[in-house]
């Protein structure tokens, strides 16, 4: 299956989002990152080394930036009407959902066919330190087990 529709299902999966987020928000994690890792199954040095320098060039340049707006475009923007500010936060959540699509589709290519063989949580913690520093086992384990 190719990982944009991986990472759709998986993220429909009870406690993935939540997740996902908390990675995201607490631990400046790329889940993007680390739901391809799962899906490769624990991409080789290679390939995950590719993978953190494309997604650390693409959250710098593209992702950061289009999150920062929709986060800022949530609080009222006086005198900007609430109908017009929203509709913009609207458009720009999917600008960020395309963002990850797009960064998501990158890093498939970079896996290539092969599998990695490795579960989910020693993916997820391979990932994560190659990221930077590395989220908490029992955090990883979390979103192991919603995806598993």
């Amino acid at each position: 299956m190719a990982i944009w529709e991986w990472a759709l299902e998986a993220y429909r999966l009870e406690g993935v989002p939540e997740a996902c987020l908390t990675l995201q928000d607490s631990y400046g994690q790329n889940t993007s990152l680390l739901l391809w890792a799962v899906w490769a199954e624990g991409p080789d040095a290679e390939a995950l080394a590719k993978g953190v320098a494309a997604a650390k060039a693409w959250d710098a340049t593209v992702l950061l930036p289009i999150r920062d707006v929709r986060r800022a475009l949530k609080a009222p923007q006086p005198p900007v009407d609430d109908g017009a500010r929203e509709a913009l936060r609207e458009d720009v959540k999917a600008c960020e959902l395309r963002a990850e699509r797009v960064l998501m589709e990158t890093l498939g290519e970079l896996a290539g066919a092969s599998s990695g063989g490795h579960g989910a949580l020693a993916s997820l913690q391979a990932a994560s330190a190659a990221w930077g520093k590395p989220a908490p086992d029992d955090v990883l384990a979390a979103l192991a087990g919603a995806l598993t």
